[in-house]
């Protein structure tokens, strides 16, 4: 096996970093981690680590979960892949959507599988206008987020988060991407209490909704707790304020539980934490504890039974939807 230093030195020539100044990277070399147990990490030099991000928000039940590897062997040798487009799917793609719906809230029946956060939250953006076309609303496009939230790093996700930077490298968010304030009371609250902050940065909402003009809105995204985002977490008084703001302009309400869902929170969802009542739920991360690649799109009766019934061919997935081994 080669050394630290021969490490760095291939990786610099080869492999490109995501989120990553290159040139830096390479004078100053990589990180080489090299095993993991538990909650603890070790480098190419021997050096034990803490982590204390859960590799990327995801590694929920810790690492060296032999239960975990053993399964995904025993699937790769039964079936390791098939798509599940042409009228097609396989034993795991059903049984993982069947325990999605049982561990979901009430009302969540649905799931459609992908690889990541960043392509379940592409396919939110989708997936909200197929439902008001379909409701003949087609004018319904725009999407309200947040300043500096995170939603991930293809072109729609990226412009559904509002972290400037990112937005600044290739001219985003796409059209008919709007943002708000975030609920950073520390921050923005001033001399305002932390209950009366929240009703402010909720209410941005609603200014948007008549702003942009409520019949062209579609619906509003926000982490439970805004993650990479600066771990922002909001005042009380806010998400109640947002969820009466959302039923009261019939606009769709979608919690990305990306990072909050799976135990974060201490409830299976941190919708559940705050007592939400969301139409929509990206998923992924802790979904396998990081072990393989996988998302999702929780889908409440209410859209899923417009997409079902009235939806047609929704054009839309990926080669890796409901991968067996995932």
């Amino acid at each position: 096996m080669m050394n630290t230093f021969e490490l760095q030195q291939s990786d610099s020539a080869h492999y490109l970093h995501p989120f990553t100044d290159a040139k830096a990277l390479s004078r100053n070399g990589a990180r080489v981690i090299t095993r993991a147990e538990g909650i603890y990490l070790w480098d190419s030099d021997g050096n034990r680590l803490l982590d204390g991000m859960a590799g990327l928000w995801c590694v929920n039940v810790g690492y060296g979960r032999k239960r975990l590897a053993d399964a995904a062997r025993v699937q790769l040798e039964e079936l390791p892949y098939y798509n599940t487009f042409f009228q097609t799917t396989h034993p795991p793609a059903v049984a993982l959507s069947e325990k999605l719906a049982e561990l979901a809230p009430p009302g969540f029946n649905r799931v459609f599988l992908v690889n990541s956060g960043s392509e379940a939250n592409d396919t939110v953006l989708r997936m909200v206008r197929r439902y008001w076309a379909l409701e003949e609303q087609p004018e319904r496009r725009v999407i309200i987020s947040r300043i500096n939230a995170y939603h991930g790093s293809t072109v729609a996700s990226a412009s559904l988060g509002g972290q400037s930077y990112i937005h600044k490298m290739d001219g985003l968010p796409i059209p008919e991407i709007e943002h708000i304030e975030e609920p950073y009371w520390y921050i923005n609250g001033g001399y305002l209490s932390p209950e009366a902050y929240g009703l402010k940065a909720a209410q941005e909402l609603e200014k948007k909704i008549l702003e942009v003009g409520q019949e062209r809105v579609a619906a509003f995204i926000g982490e439970p707790i805004q993650g990479a985002g600066g771990v922002i977490v909001p005042p009380d008084s806010y998400w109640p304020e947002i969820q009466r703001i959302c039923k009261e302009y019939g606009i769709l309400l979608v919690a990305d539980e990306v990072i909050c869902g799976f135990g974060r929170l201490g409830n299976w969802f941190g919708s559940e934490y705050y007592r939400l009542d969301p139409d929509l739920m990206p998923i992924a991360k802790g979904l396998s504890s990081g072990y393989l690649p996988i998302g999702g799109v929780l889908v409440h009766d209410r859209v899923g039974e417009v997409l079902h019934e009235k939806g047609g061919e929704f054009a839309h997935g990926f080669t890796y939807s409901g991968h067996p081994a995932s």
